[in-house]
């Protein structure tokens, strides 16, 4: 706690509750490929149960990330269904290096599953600078996506989280484009996606650092159309480099949106904030808290693989709960939650 860097916030800010058991979730020593990491998990609620799909990764020196998925009939107390990973890093395919950070949307009886990933397995990043990774060995025609070990973003179906198709990938091999987030349901006949290009910086885009751009497509894998900037960092504060967390919600009052935010250009603290978009046109902004609703302060959030994460991937609302199921420090899952009513009010007088 007495590490963190305290920002004068408004007194009355509302602040999502921290679940009082966290982590709900933390890496198993007695399963290789999670005995690490288990972390930035997609959760989807239906039927009086919870079920999360979560990233994880074991002690080689690859790195090498699988997903595994646990159940829960409350929300807090979540079991593994497996000792085994329900989906790995393809054999031979574009995501054979790593896949990470899947985001969860129902259309009819099919989830779709945007998450990242690598070509090559990335390696203990904490062990090496900030933003560098692994890099394979390549002949010098070798595409950019390849040499550079560029995350990419891809589509995964499923109808039971037990067995999966690969769709393929829904961005730019020449982009490290992630926190790639579908909403739920078509707006104006088309679907919508939120995504975080981290080149897309500089005059030309209007924003110094990566930021939450939206764009719209009648087909799923079909991304060609024009972008927009959606959200851009704030110069000086808790969120300069920002990018998109958990699938949007829809009420009443708009889309809510939670997202994230790095101070330090990308290089500090995570901190978690919130916007409401446009119900018919998503690409206008309505509201925006101009300060953060959780941050780092317990020692599963501030000792790990990235000291000081909180970086929400899941969220619901059950019975006027928001429910925030968020990684912290890169090894364990959180979970918050706050009154829906309040955070909207708060939003609305922002």
């Amino acid at each position: 706690m007495s590490e963190i860097q305290k920002l004068t916030v408004n007194n009355a800010s509302l602040k999502l509750k921290k679940y009082e058991h966290n982590p709900v979730l933390s890496p198993n020593i007695h399963n290789s490929w999670e005995s690490l990491v288990t972390c930035n998990p997609g959760v989807w609620y239906e039927n009086g149960i919870f079920y999360m799909l979560y990233r994880a990764a074991g002690n080689d020196e690859e790195h090498r990330i699988r997903f595994g998925l646990a159940t829960s009939d409350n929300g807090k107390d979540f079991k593994r269904n497996s000792d085994k990973p329900v989906l790995e890093p393809s054999s031979d395919g574009p995501d054979m290096g790593a896949i990470e950070d899947p985001r969860i949307v129902k259309f009819g009886s099919e989830f779709y599953i945007t998450y990242a990933y690598r070509p090559y397995p990335p390696g203990q990043y904490w062990n090496f600078g900030h933003d560098e990774i692994r890099l394979p060995e390549v002949g010098e025609d070798a595409p950019l996506v390849l040499k550079n070990n560029i995350a990419n973003s891809g589509l995964l179906l499923t109808k039971d989280f037990h067995t999966y198709r690969r769709l393929g990938r829904i961005t730019s091999p020449q982009l490290d484009d992630r926190d790639v987030i579908l909403f739920p349901e078509k707006i104006n006949g088309k679907y919508a996606i939120l995504h975080r290009p981290k080149e897309w910086v500089g005059s030309e885009y209007g924003c110094e650092h990566p930021s939450i751009w939206i764009k719209f497509s009648s087909d799923l894998m079909d991304w060609d159309e024009p972008s927009k900037l959606l959200l851009k960092g704030v110069k000086g504060t808790w969120e300069e480099k920002i990018g998109g967390s958990t699938p949007p919600l829809k009420t009443k009052d708009g889309w809510l949106i939670i997202y994230h935010g790095v101070e330090n250009g990308g290089q500090g603290f995570y901190r978690v904030g919130a916007v409401l978009l446009d119900l018919e046109d998503p690409t206008i902004v309505t509201h925006r808290l101009p300060y953060f609703i959780m941050e780092p302060e317990y020692d599963y959030e501030t000792e790990g693989y990235y000291n000081g994460c909180v970086f929400p991937t899941g969220n619901m609302i059950i019975d006027n709960t928001l429910y925030v199921y968020y990684g912290a420090a890169d090894k364990y899952v959180g979970l918050a939650t706050c009154n829906l009513e309040e955070l909207l009010n708060a939003l609305k007088n922002a």
